[in-house]
């Protein structure tokens, strides 16, 4: 028996009316025709890049009509068979690959790479993996809604080699998130074969490791796909829990039109060619008498008149307009502030305690927060912050969560997609280098690139000064504030820790919340019992001068109060920025204008520091105001050392009353 005859049979052993196997041939075909329309508008100019799916429609299309409509999925490059089983008009989908207005992207990533909350489709990033997590956070939220949802995600074969593929899948599984993880195994990662992938026989095998069920489906049977996911996502509803699946199949293209398939032997592109998962399904159904020629033409001729009619709606529609308002402020999503001022009731806290009862009072006001992190539950947080929480929240609220920063940042990314706020903590900044592409690639875009926010906080402790050595105790900072799309929140008081942060926790923005850890136990302050919110954004001034302009944040604001003190002569203004992105520019050009004089202090080191670009712009925008050199004064230019003579020859605070003192003689 050959390999067609092999395929016919598998077919004929599936029971489904006629009014659902001619509704499942019409979607397959629909990306097919789709898709080689557009391989000719390739080669026209007229498209800029495609990766083609075809030979593996009936997955994308299978599991797709398998779904509700109203659940979730985030497909690959090679999934165009999810959008027309959504049925998202075409000339949308077309306007979205030449770059028009009429996209999802506004003319600002290409193909896939968006989402639509209409449709409830997610799409991917270069990146590949974070969205695996990304669909955990999903599906988090559904369970934490307790609505019986599944949330599925694609990855190739090549994506499981990344270790968001691992996290993701330890995630959902140990948290019984109902994700179905889809690999479409095609055989070659853009050229790299699977022998050089992966040593296991299947991929599947590897959801033993997790504790999780898996499937092996022949990706080229549109009714083995379809049934065995229908049935999948159904006991998945019922009973909460992630599950495997792998699909058998193969891309009959190159990993994108560019690449060519010369690396693939001849004889494995003629056997796949025979098990074409369109052409034997269309045999089949004209076999099983169901698909005339007359009703094959007039399907096929609908699509056709589908694909010309949405093309020359989008020929006439006018190149996206460059507009530099619009670009900037699509940075961030629209933020309408309004101050919420406290009542008269203070009490004196330290800054570990405005930090503890800021989020207590977010967890009080807002039901759809969600506190993630390591040891953060019953431990209370290495830092003892949130001890207590889970006892007044619960455990669905306050998570902890197993050691995998990136999926983590992920879910968070998830759970702001289905309507949820989250706040994810880095036991140390330090260890956000473990996450740190989902945030700058992920979290910071999303709202650029297609208008979804990450309402997402990460607070960060940060900071030297306590003899943690190299690895708890840097202030990494200038990483976020190089990325547009981040907001970077840096307090220096209880005061304000307590009514920025709850202010970050209201922005439907990513905010990067850096926590001092030499404040947490040192400073005090007599604060407002009720919850307040103040501007991000917003610069304080600690101490008003004439002579010299400070300007710092964090530890170091505390270093210079200090220094001052001790030289109550000396007429410094001291600038306490607060707020990194955004920063407050009105504030640094107005005290810059009244002293003539600038001393920029940072505990991070000297080079790219945010400084620099502070210093850059005093230089270009307040140069006429200046009666001296700008000048830097930051911690040495080598990792933070433990020992604590190390440390403090590390610090700038050594330096600082020197340089004070030199510029006031300038």
């Amino acid at each position: 028996m050959n390999i067609e005859e092999n395929l016919q049979r598998a077919l004929q052993s599936y029971d489904l009316n006629s009014e659902t196997l001619l509704k499942l041939y019409e979607h397959v075909l629909r990306p097919r025709r789709i898709e080689e329309k557009m391989l000719i508008l390739l080669r026209q100019g007229k498209i800029s890049k495609w990766f083609s799916g075809i030979g593996q429609e009936a997955i994308a299309v299978g599991l797709t009509l398998a779904l509700h409509s109203d659940e979730y999925i985030l497909p690959m490059h090679r999934n165009l068979g999810v959008f027309t089983s959504r049925e998202i008009p075409l000339d949308r989908l077309f306007s979205q690959w030449q770059g028009k207005s009429n996209g999802f992207t506004k003319g600002r990533d290409r193909s896939f790479h968006f989402g639509t909350q209409d449709y409830k489709i997610v799409g991917m990033i270069s990146h590949l993996g974070p969205q695996l997590g990304v669909a955990d956070g999903i599906a988090l939220a559904h369970k934490l809604s307790n609505e019986a949802k599944v949330t599925a995600v694609f990855t190739g074969e090549g994506g499981t080699s990344e270790g968001d593929f691992h996290e993701a899948l330890n995630v959902a599984s140990v948290w019984d998130l109902p994700v179905l993880f889809c690999i479409e195994n095609n055989g070659y990662g853009l050229s790299t074969p699977t022998s050089e992938q992966y040593r296991c026989e299947h991929l599947a095998d590897r959801a033993k490791g997790y504790g999780m069920e898996s499937h092996i489906i022949d990706g080229n049977n549109i009714l083995e796909v379809y049934t065995k996911l229908s049935t999948i996502a159904q006991s998945v509803r019922e009973r909460s829990r992630p599950v495997l699946i792998e699909f058998k199949t193969f891309r009959m293209r190159g990993h994108e039109e560019a690449s060519g398939v010369k690396y693939v032997p001849e004889t494995l592109l003629g056997t796949w060619a025979l098990r074409d998962p369109v052409t034997n399904f269309e045999s089949y159904l004209i076999e099983k008498g169901l698909l005339t020629e007359a009703l094959k033409h007039e399907i096929e001729d609908k699509i056709h008149q589908e694909i010309e009619q949405a093309l020359q709606k989008v020929a006439t529609e006018p190149a996206v307009s460059a507009d530099l308002h619009t670009e900037l402020n699509d940075v961030f999503a629209p933020v309408e502030f309004t101050q919420i001022k406290p009542g008269e009731a203070t009490q004196q806290v330290r800054f570990i305690d405005a930090i503890q009862v800021g989020l207590r009072q977010s967890l009080e006001r807002f039901a759809n927060l969600v506190l993630m992190g390591q040891d953060v539950a019953a431990y209370g947080g290495v830092f003892k912050i949130t001890e207590g929480f889970v006892e007044q929240f619960g455990s669905e609220r306050i998570r902890n969560t197993p050691i995998c920063e990136s999926a983590i940042v992920e879910t968070a990314m998830g759970l702001a997609i289905n309507g949820y706020k989250a706040i994810v903590e880095m036991q140390f900044a330090d260890f956000v280098s473990s996450g740190f592409n989902p945030i700058v690639n992920y979290l910071a875009k999303s709202y650029y690139r297609w208008g979804q926010p990450a309402d997402v906080v990460i607070r960060m402790p940060c900071g030297a000064g306590v003899g943690a050595g190299p690895f708890h105790s840097q202030t990494n900072e200038a990483w976020f504030t190089h990325t547009a799309g981040l907001k970077v929140v840096y307090p220096a008081f209880p005061y304000d820790a307590k009514g920025l942060l709850a202010a970050a926790i209201e922005d439907q923005n990513p905010v990067l919340f850096f926590e001092h850890k030499a404040l947490y136990r040192t400073i005090t302050q007599e604060i407002p019992e009720d919850y307040y919110t103040l501007p991000l954004g917003k610069a304080s001034v600690v101490q008003e001068g004439s002579k010299i302009t400070l300007i710092t944040y964090g530890a170091p604001v505390h270093w210079v109060i200090e220094v001052l003190n001790d030289h109550k002569d000396w007429s410094v203004e001291l600038i306490d920025l607060r707020s990194l992105i955004p920063l407050d520019y009105n504030t640094i050009k107005a005290s810059v204008a009244k002293t003539g004089k600038v001393l920029l202090v940072t505990e991070d080191v000297n080079f790219g520091s945010i400084t620099a670009d502070i210093s850059a712009y005093i230089a270009e925008e307040c140069f006429t105001y200046l009666d001296a050199p700008i000048k830097r004064l930051s911690s040495l230019d080598t990792p933070v050392p433990f020992a604590q003579l190390l440390e403090n020859q590390y610090l700038a605070k050594r330096k600082l009353a020197e340089a004070i003192k030199a510029l006031l003689a300038y």
